[in-house]
């Protein structure tokens, strides 16, 4: 007989945490909104504080709740350990080198700076002074978890939130023996301590830079010419637990070893491979990380203590946001650029947690008034997406607009010209097109990066949103045509409505994803809607089919009719009275050439 199934608490949370992954991230992706948001409001719903609490009232919920919170720290902190060594690929000991003023200058200031006024404003309330600093320190940390995901590395932002995140990274480990050093009841140990850990420290990442440059193209080289994906990353996990492992022995944090071990891969032509093969684990992992989040999160307490927190979490804010946008300033970033970075590293960070757990230990500071910051580290944590979405909005507004590159007697910018809607890598083939062929245009666009490319390039553009009330004051009617080249189907089509309504007559010209898209441009007004994908697969298809031996007549003869059979759907959809322009080809010009000879 078949013996019962039994769930036991770590196989329920398993399933738990694996079916949010599923439902998170697909639902949040149709909307086009971080899961990370997601992770944490199905970390406070099934939590001990959410549903968890009703277990004892309800048992069929210990199925759909954690159990076990303190079981999935272990894999929570593997989850950070394996985000340090993707951002570590991403980046090489040469790029670090370059970012050494920032890491060494903005880093350490930042978190100096910020680490004093909090620890300032928290004495002046009653805070002893140990007590004050060790939570100066550690609020003055903000989240690689989930600052990186965001703003990225290599645009401005993310440089130099990358260069603050890994100083605090760096300084993770000093911190927490300061802490024990400051203890009331330690000794001269803790310092002798540091010490120690700092040369062997150091001892041993030397021996792993050494041992890594060495080993690891081998190592790699042996799993490739297995073409075993799996062998490739049971190398790849070898690496990142070794280094993590040894660094952890020595009294450095994991995270410096995984780091390490990032950059020591990416030093090698097999990065590309390792970073696409360990993607899915590094976003299950995180995904537990962000739920443990969301499960320390009391709504019980906040409601009780709502007022003492808001206050907290604002103050945090402002104090690291001021700070680093002013240093940024300082340091000649734009004002956009230092403006989003300081909203975006304002929220304390995930090792704020660990901090705050060495000041307790070490009785700097009182179990409840832990409590208190936990809560406030893990609100701040949970609306970091939104504040990373505020300050890039934010930016946009503080950014100068660019002057535009019309004429100063022109009261009407659009006079006689071809507006071009959206300045990114279409809008901008488009303008140089335009300009290789004398004809007058002005882009509008409302990114400043792509602001500066356009006067780095000499195209007229004119600061605006398209999306907003600006559009509105600007007359189009005098225009030659308009040009939709926005990447966003939703608001595309909206725009194209709105645009058809007010000039009937205009020709307007809307990039399209495929042809469904099209037809639905069609529909809201468009002359002419170009479907990008469609051309560039029918052009696969024959390079393709030419290439494994088909006979050229019948592949164009093919590819025609397979055109012919999309102009007659987009036609039907788009409720057309005759069959839209595609792509013309040398042969089609040539039939119809013949044809009108005839």
């Amino acid at each position: 007989m078949a013996s019962e199934l039994h769930f036991s608490p770590v196989l329920s949370d398993a399933l738990v945490i694996l079916g949010a992954a599923g439902i998170v991230i697909p639902v949040f992706a149709r909307f086009r909104i971080t899961p990370i948001i997601g992770f944490i409001l199905v970390g406070m719903l099934v939590g001990p504080f959410g549903l968890g609490r009703l277990v004892f009232d309800y048992p069929w919920l210990q199925y759909v709740t954690i159990t076990d919170p303190q079981g999935l720290e272990p894999f929570a902190e593997f989850g950070i350990i394996l985000l340090l060594f993707t951002i570590g690929l991403e980046l090489s000991f040469n790029r670090l080198w370059q970012l050494r003023r920032m890491v060494f200058g903005l880093g350490a200031m930042e978190l100096t700076i910020s680490a004093a006024l909090i620890a300032f404003a928290l004495m002046t309330m009653g805070q002893y002074w140990t007590g004050a600093l060790g939570l100066g320190l550690a609020l003055a940390l903000s989240s690689t978890a989930l600052v990186l995901p965001i703003s990225g590395t290599k645009s401005p932002v993310g440089k130099a939130a990358l260069s603050m995140l890994l100083f605090e990274d760096i300084a993770i480990v000093p911190i927490i023996f300061m802490l024990g050093a400051m203890a009331p009841y330690a000794s001269s140990e803790g310092m002798e301590g540091l010490w120690h850990t700092i040369w062997t420290g150091g001892l041993t990442v030397i021996f792993l830079m050494v041992g890594g440059r060495f080993l690891l193209p081998r190592l790699f080289a042996q799993a490739a010419r297995t073409k075993s994906p799996e062998l490739f990353l049971a190398a790849s996990l070898l690496v990142v637990i070794i280094a993590a492992l040894a660094t952890a022995a020595v009294g450095l944090s994991p995270i410096v070893g995984a780091l390490l071990a990032g950059l020591l891969i990416a030093e090698t032509e097999y990065h590309t491979e390792v970073e696409g093969i360990t993607a899915p684990f590094k976003g299950l992992a995180l995904g537990i990380f962000l739920i443990t989040v969301g499960m320390g999160v009391d709504l019980g307490v906040i409601a009780a203590n709502a007022w003492p927190i808001a206050a907290a979490v604002t103050g945090v804010l402002l104090v690291k946001a001021l700070v680093t946008g002013a240093l940024l300033r300082m340091m000649g970033a734009r004002r956009g650029t230092a403006v989003e970075t300081g909203i975006t590293m304002a929220s304390p960070s995930e090792t704020t947690l660990i901090v705050l757990s060495a000041a307790a230990t070490a009785q700097l500071i009182q179990p409840q008034t832990a409590q208190f910051w936990q809560i406030v580290t893990a609100i701040g944590l949970t609306i970091t997406p939104i504040l990373a979405l505020f300050g890039r909005k934010v930016a946009r507004h503080v950014d100068a607009p660019p002057a535009p590159a019309v004429e100063d007697s022109e009261d009407d910018p659009s006079q006689g010209r071809a507006i071009i809607l959206g300045y990114g890598r279409v809008g901008q083939l488009v303008a140089d097109m335009m300009s290789r062929h004398d004809q007058r245009f002005l882009a509008i666009d409302s990114d400043p990066e792509l602001a500066a490319v356009a006067r780095r390039r000499k195209h007229p553009l004119l600061y605006a949103d398209a999306r907003g009330p600006a559009l509105d004051r600007i007359n189009l009617s005098n225009a030659s045509a308009i040009i939709l080249t926005m990447d966003e189907p939703v608001l595309a089509a909206r725009l194209l409505r709105k645009l058809r309504s007010r000039y009937p007559d205009l020709p307007i010209v809307a990039r399209a994803r495929d042809s469904s898209h099209a037809a639905e441009l069609y529909r809201a007004g468009a002359t002419e809607a170009v479907p990008e994908t469609l051309e560039s697969s029918l052009q696969l298809s024959e390079a393709v089919l030419v290439n494994v031996g088909v006979a050229m007549g019948p592949v164009i003869a093919s590819i025609h009719e397979k055109r012919d059979e999309f102009r007659e759907q987009i036609m039907r959809d788009g409720e057309l009275t005759r069959k839209p322009k595609l792509k013309t080809s040398l042969a089609d010009r040539r039939t119809e050439a013949s044809g009108e000879a005839a």
